[in-house]
């Protein structure tokens, strides 16, 4: 395909332009940045070593941890390498694999989010037949379908902005490529990029989000239906809270963000919400699972025991 834009690089305005604020930014996402990939991580890890979180659930969730080391490797490392410089420059083929893996992975959590919802609808109103149906050809095929899912939503955002031409400003109002402000930078039509940003990128939101909704509509029903013990409802909430806290922190920034209520350069205000979902909340995912999930945090027990006192399996 011949590239047709005028412009070879963009200037990412970023987060603000005073300069006595860039060495306190540059610190605070450096420390997010280093947060995301530790608590990430540890989670991968103990998902892999533990053999008791051997189980869907587990696996999910560490797909989720996955997706969420490199969401912000897409946007982080540039932004701290502009708060150093001092000018975020990027090249347009660069911006184009910002924006494409920017979107892969976040469409990827939101559909992944709904996989997480579907298999906890399972496992509480189905508990006979969740290792059944949720067998792991079955979790393969669901973690596959998600992010294949991910990756071609991005890919035809990338291929039909890379067919805009651009020809006049290269600054983008924003801390990374995203979609609507480089938009907002074509000389040529975007009004077929703009449908397909209002249709398919919302499908893809609202779609996943209604599939969750739907799985906790049916849970809470079952168990007040159903279960008539306190305690039995009590052990049931648990093991969702944590995966409803997430949902809440991607979905209520995405829909204000991606909801077709205005499509003009992005502002101050969409830029901090954009914050939210793409780097906090890769930082809050860990703490949020460790912190209000007993399995999580026994592996982690046992994990730190072992490493304390190597010998004490061999006593034992």
């Amino acid at each position: 395909m011949e590239n047709q834009t005028e412009v070879n690089e963009f200037i990412l305005l970023g987060l603000t332009k005073l300069q006595e604020l860039q060495s306190f930014l540059f610190a605070l996402f450096l420390l997010l940045y280093i947060a995301s990939m530790l608590g990430n991580g540890a989670i991968i890890a103990l998902v892999l070593a533990e053999p008791r979180l051997h189980t869907p659930m587990y696996f999910f969730l560490g797909n989720l941890s996955c997706l969420d080391i490199f969401y912000s490797m897409v946007t982080v490392p540039k932004m701290l390498a502009g708060f150093l410089s001092g000018r975020q420059t990027i090249s347009f083929t660069g911006c184009l694999v910002q924006l494409h893996f920017f979107h892969f992975l976040g469409s990827s959590e939101a559909v992944l989010l709904a996989v997480m919802a579907y298999d906890r609808y399972v496992a509480i109103c189905n508990p006979l037949r969740y290792r059944l149906v949720m067998s792991p050809r079955v979790c393969l095929f669901l973690a596959a379908a998600t992010w294949s899912s991910g990756f071609l939503h991005a890919l035809m955002h990338t291929v039909m902005t890379s067919r805009l031409r651009f020809c006049g400003p290269n600054r983008i109002h924003h801390f990374f490529c995203d979609i609507k402000p480089l938009l907002g930078l074509a000389c040529s039509s975007t009004r077929l990029n703009l449908s397909l940003l209002n249709i398919v990128t919302g499908g893809i939101v609202i779609v996943p989000f209604i599939v969750t909704l739907l799985s906790y509509l049916y849970i809470i029903t079952f168990l007040f239906l159903k279960i008539q013990s306190r305690e039995g409802r009590k052990k049931a909430f648990s093991t969702c809270t944590s995966h409803l806290t997430v949902v809440a922190l991607l979905y209520v920034p995405v829909l204000f963000n991606y909801m077709p209520h205005s499509m003009e350069g992005s502002s101050q205000r969409e830029m901090m919400v954009t914050l939210t979902y793409s780097i906090v909340t890769s930082v809050l995912n860990p703490l949020i699972y460790t912190l209000r999930n007993r399995e999580v945090k026994s592996a982690l027990r046992k994990v730190l025991g072992r490493k304390q006192f190597p010998g004490r399996t061999l006593i034992n």
